[in-house]
């Protein structure tokens, strides 16, 4: 068993977490499959009004018994959402992507006087700082090896510098994180766990169409983009993300003529609906991460949480001791 601070600070038995991806990308059996098998679900809230907040909540509060998270976008100001969500807050409030202006502090603040712990995302140290002199428990160093919207700083790099800058809050590493063998590598950075979002994408729970699953464990690694293709499309730029998805054909279409797709945006917006509800894997947008190299099957969720423990506590316990002995 590998048990780290962070493990009794957000009441779990695994230093795993799945990552707050935006609506469509977690649910309800996803949350606690992996709450239940010991790390902390992460439930993605952004976007949703208000009721459908307080909906999704009250389903996860009855269906799932141990701590789970809820994740919210703060450049998308969901005041009312957030307010929706402290009226039965989950254990831990996870927050993302603020826009430099907004202040962190005050949404840190109404987590804690509602009994949930904070976690903040940050793509870079000057935004961990920020989060962390705004209150925060807990920081995830976002690597730009991950899915969707990152940063360009990576992960190994990263971790470490964000570890130092924030000392001794603990920190999780995120971005190219698929199993044991990263969350090892995680724990000698310095981080106290991991956050995950593509190997949990590629699971039996994950809500997204079979389709997006076999393309995250056919891809080789290497045929992911970083991008601000999805944005515009989208008609939603994030504040300093680039977005890392599939190279598929939509993104090979629009790649260098980006001035063409802003002028298309509606148009291009439409078609990239009826791809998702096609299931149309070349056609829709593809959040995953450069670690789709290392997912070969579509296991239930729990079963991932168990293998990476397992895994990381062999390195952990065998082959790092013995690269000592042999040194």
């Amino acid at each position: 068993m590998i048990h780290t601070p962070v493990c009794d600070l957000l009441q779990i038995e695994h230093p795993i977490v799945l990552g707050g991806m935006a609506a469509g990308h977690t649910s309800a059996p996803l949350v606690a499959a992996v709450s239940h098998a010991g790390a902390l679900g992460t439930i993605g809230l952004a976007g949703l009004p208000a009721d459908a907040v307080r909906a999704t909540l009250a389903t996860l509060h009855d269906t799932v018994h141990k701590p789970f998270a809820a994740n919210f976008l703060l450049f998308l100001a969901q005041d009312e959402s957030f307010t929706a969500a402290l009226e039965h807050p989950p254990a831990v409030l996870s927050f993302a992507w603020a826009r430099p202006q907004q202040a962190l502090a005050p949404y840190f603040e109404r987590a804690h006087a509602a009994g949930a712990k904070v976690m903040y995302m940050a793509p870079s140290v000057p935004e961990a700082v920020r989060a962390a002199k705004a209150g925060a428990d807990v920081i995830v160093a976002q690597g730009s090896e991950g899915g969707g919207h990152v940063g360009w700083m990576g992960t190994l790099p990263l971790v470490p510098m964000v570890i130092d800058a924030v000392a001794p809050l603990p920190v999780l590493a995120a971005g190219g994180i698929a199993d044991g063998r990263g969350l090892a590598a995680a724990l000698a950075l310095g981080a106290q766990g991991v956050l995950l979002g593509t190997r949990f994408l590629a699971t039996s729970e994950a809500p997204i169409p079979e389709r997006f699953k076999a393309a995250i464990v056919q891809s080789d690694g290497h045929d992911t983009v970083l991008s601000e293709i999805p944005d515009v499309a989208s008609g939603l730029v994030w504040p300093g993300a680039m977005a890392r998805t599939a190279r598929n054909g939509f993104i090979a279409r629009w790649a260098g003529r980006e001035w063409a797709l802003r002028e298309q945006q509606a148009q291009a917006a439409k078609q990239l609906a009826q791809a998702r509800k096609d299931a149309d894997a070349d056609n829709a947008i593809l959040y995953y991460g450069q670690d789709a190299g290392l997912i070969a099957d579509i296991p239930p969720a729990g079963q991932v949480v168990q293998r990476m423990v397992e895994q990381a506590a062999a390195i952990l316990g065998r082959r790092l001791p013995e690269a000592l002995r042999q040194g």
